[in-house]
């Protein structure tokens, strides 16, 4: 299953013959500005085989977004490396698609089906500690920072908050 589609925003699943998509979102600098840098083909190519394993045992992804027919980047969930009970919620978008709204629309849209699809009561999200967008769309989303938590590969520890579900979003 993949999240409903919403006025502006229709999700599919990754495959592995994305190669092209994934390298456009995960291989553009701005994009993963504060997510360690670019990745490279082969770490692209990694990523979705990632995602499709994830869709198989875990019904989720960071699900492909498009706007109008248009390839717009990435929303969704992946289960933490730590605790594959422990849900995290996440998005990427290109830069094109950034100051409309999309990953606010397409993040509740996600919320939505961990709630109603997968029966979560709460997901999990970090961010950059530079990234003030991410963390005032997150506030937006109900999430609380709850601590922090190291990822590798930025090498820092990240603010680290949680939403319990359903929300009641601000």
């Amino acid at each position: 299953m993949i999240p409903a589609s919403t006025a502006r925003i229709e999700f599919r699943r990754w495959s592995l013959s994305d190669a092209e998509l994934g390298m456009r979102l995960w291989g553009n600098a701005d994009v993963m500005r504060y997510i360690g840098g670019p990745y490279s083909e082969e770490e692209v190519s990694a990523r979705l085989e990632r995602e499709v394993a994830n869709d198989a045992r875990y019904g989720v992804q960071y699900w492909p977004v498009f706007i109008a027919g248009e390839f717009a980047g990435a929303c969704g969930i992946k289960p933490s490396p730590e605790d594959d009970a422990i849900f995290e919620m996440g998005f990427h978008f290109l830069p094109a698609f950034w100051g409309a709204g999309y990953a606010s629309e397409a993040s509740r849209a996600v919320m939505a089906f961990a709630t109603d699809i997968l029966g979560l009561d709460a997901l999990y999200a970090g961010h950059h500690p530079e990234n003030a967008v991410s963390r005032r769309l997150l506030t937006r989303l109900g999430f609380v920072e709850i601590g922090t938590h190291f990822f590798a590969r930025t090498g820092l520890q990240h603010p680290w908050l949680r939403a319990s579900l359903p929300v009641k979003l601000r």
